[in-house]
C-alpha cells in the first residue's frame, strides 16, 4: 500500500481511492480502542488539537475532540462567539496566531464554503475541514462509506441512493465524490427545487419517485431538510415534503432485504424518514456516530504522522 502524503484533509477531491483505503485500513485499528474500557492510546501524546466551529456541530465536534483525547493529544474547542474575530480580526490571522503557538491540528468547521481552502493553502498546521458552507464535510462521507463497508464488505458496485436536500448538503456532494472513487453507483432523489442544477456532471443518476429509487438500491441516505440555508421557499410546506419524499415502513416493503437506511443526521423525525424507520433492523445510524469515531482518529493519526515525518505535498 502506498504511504499517507497529505498534510491536510479539505476535501475527498484530494484524496484517491488508495488513500480512502488507507484511512479505513488506520479506522479498523483504531476501533478497537474506543471498545475497551480505559479507551485511550498514547499515539499523538504531545500534540496539539483545536477544533475551531463556527456553525452548531453536535457529531462532528465531539466525535473529533473524543478522537484527539483517546490518541492523548491536548484538545480545544473555540466558538465563533468566543473568538478574536467578534473584534473584527480575520479567520486566517486566527489560524495563524493560534499556528503560531505551536498547535498541529486545526479542525475548522465554517459557513463560508472555501475558507478550509484558504486556511490550508497559508498555514503550517494541519487542517481538516468539518464541514464548510455547502461544499464538503470530508469526514461525514468517509464515515459514511466505513459504515456501508463494514456491512456489505465492500463498496465497489452497490448502488447508493441519496435523497433529500441535495442541493444545500455539503454530505451529499462529499458522498457522491467519494462513493464514485470507491465503485458504487450513486442516484439521488428529491425535490426539483433542492436539486443543484447540472446535477449530472457529478456522474450521478436522478430518479424522480423515492418509491422507484427504493425497490433499486442497497444503500439509502436520507439527507436533513436544512432550512437554515434556505433563503427562499422551495417547498410548500414539510408536511408535504414528509409525504412525497418522506421513508416510511410501508414505502421500505418494496426494498431489498438488505437495504441499509443512512442519515448524517440531526435527524427529523417524521419528515425525512419515521420513528420506525430510524430505530428499526435497517438502520446503521448510530453505527454511523460510533464509526465517525475511528474514522476521525485515523485522520488525525495519518495527518500528524506526515508533520513528523516532514513530508511535502501539494495538500
Amino acid at each position: 500500500m502506498s504511504k499517507w502524503t497529505h498534510r491536510h484533509l479539505v476535501d475527498l477531491h484530494d484524496l484517491s481511492r488508495e488513500d480512502i483505503e488507507m484511512i479505513f485500513e488506520s479506522a479498523n485499528s483504531f476501533r478497537e480502542v474506543n471498545t475497551r474500557d480505559v479507551k485511550k492510546v498514547p499515539t499523538l501524546r504531545g500534540k496539539s488539537v483545536i477544533c475551531l466551529f463556527f456553525e452548531p456541530s453536535t457529531r462532528t465536534r465531539v466525535s473529533f475532540e473524543l478522537a484527539a483525547k483517546r490518541l492523548s493529544a491536548d484538545t480545544i474547542n473555540i466558538s465563533g462567539s468566543s473568538s478574536s474575530l467578534t473584534k473584527g480580526e480575520t479567520i486566517l490571522d486566527t489560524a495563524k496566531n493560534l499556528e503560531a503557538m505551536n498547535v498541529d491540528l486545526l479542525i475548522v468547521r465554517h459557513p463560508v464554503a472555501g475558507i478550509p481552502r484558504v486556511l490550508a493553502d497559508n498555514c503550517k498546521a494541519g487542517i481538516i475541514n468539518g464541514g464548510d458552507g455547502m461544499r464538503a464535510h470530508p469526514s461525514q462521507a468517509l464515515l459514511d462509506m466505513y459504515t456501508i463497508q463494514e456491512r456489505f464488505g465492500k463498496i465497489d458496485g452497490l448502488h447508493v441512493g441519496i435523497v433529500g436536500d441535495i442541493l444545500h448538503s455539503r454530505v451529499a456532494r462529499s458522498n457522491i465524490v467519494g462513493l464514485l472513487k470507491m465503485g458504487a453507483k450513486v442516484s439521488v432523489c428529491g425535490p426539483a427545487t433542492l436539486m443543484p442544477p447540472g446535477i449530472e456532471s457529478y456522474g450521478v443518476d436522478v430518479v424522480e419517485s423515492v418509491d422507484d429509487l427504493i425497490k433499486e438500491v442497497d444503500v439509502l441516505m436520507l439527507l436533513r431538510l436544512q432550512k437554515e440555508r434556505q433563503k427562499q421557499k422551495y417547498l410548500a410546506s414539510v408536511n408535504e415534503y414528509s409525504t412525497v419524499w418522506g421513508v416510511n415502513e410501508k414505502r421500505l416493503e418494496a426494498a431489498k432485504k438488505e437495504i441499509l437506511i443512512m442519515h448524517p443526521g440531526p435527524t427529523n423525525r417524521g419528515v425525512e424518514l419515521s420513528g420506525d424507520v430510524a430505530d428499526g433492523g435497517h438502520s446503521v445510524i448510530l453505527n454511523q456516530v460510533t464509526n465517525g469515531i475511528a474514522i476521525r482518529m485515523a485522520i488525525l493519526y495519518l495527518l500528524s504522522t506526515v508533520r513528523d515525518e516532514g513530508l511535502v505535498s501539494t495538500q
